[in-house]
């Protein structure tokens, strides 16, 4: 007898396993083997620009300024460079008196120091004196020193100078212009140490 077709379309559905699915899915890798051909120049050079970024390698056009090699190799002078920096020491020996008694202006060629140390209370003005040495500067009372300190940097004697004036609460001023020894350097301050020899 002849065999109805269905019955062998029925047959060929049977013989397929049961955990095969009617739907297929276009496996994951089918995708990421197309992400290489959308990459564009653009976003390689993008990715060198950060790896440049990364790396602390900054480029900057300055073609726009007219500048040649000769020029970035010539030599800047010293005096093109000008600084002005200011603040305030204290003149205590004691590591934990704050007296804010020295307020130094440091400029390229020398320092303007203004001195008023408590200690020096009720002492004239005009018995006041300073010498100078190439690393201190000793303040006199009468002939005898009674405050000294070491400087940050090297002083030019020849080309130092003081004033001393009568100052509110009996404390006298005591003006400084202390002349670098070698000009342009960067001292940061006026007072290294107090002197040893300090009695205030």
């Amino acid at each position: 007898p002849k065999m109805n077709p269905q019955f062998f379309s029925l047959l060929a559905l049977l013989a397929v396993p049961l955990q095969t699915s009617a739907f297929t899915t276009i496996p994951s890798t089918a995708y990421s083997s197309i992400c290489p051909l959308h990459a564009s120049s653009g976003q390689d050079e993008t990715a060198n620009d950060n790896s440049n970024t990364d790396s602390g390698v900054i480029s900057i056009d300055v073609s726009d300024l007219g500048l040649v090699m000769s020029d970035l190799e010539k030599q800047i002078p010293k005096q093109d460079f000008s600084f002005e920096s200011s603040g305030y020491q204290s003149t205590s020996r004691i590591p934990d008196v704050n007296d804010n008694g020295c307020n130094w202006v440091e400029n390229a060629e020398d320092l303007d120091v203004t001195l008023i140390i408590p200690g020096l209370i009720r002492q004239p003005a005009e018995a006041l004196s300073v010498l100078f040495s190439t690393t201190t500067v000793s303040i006199t009372a009468f002939g005898l020193t009674v405050w000294s300190c070491i400087l940050m940097g090297m002083a030019d004697i020849d080309d130092c100078s003081f004033l001393t004036e009568e100052g509110e609460d009996g404390v006298p001023i005591i003006q400084l212009n202390v002349r670098k020894r070698d000009v342009e350097e960067r001292w940061g301050g006026f007072i290294l140490q107090i002197g040893e020899d300090s009695i205030l």
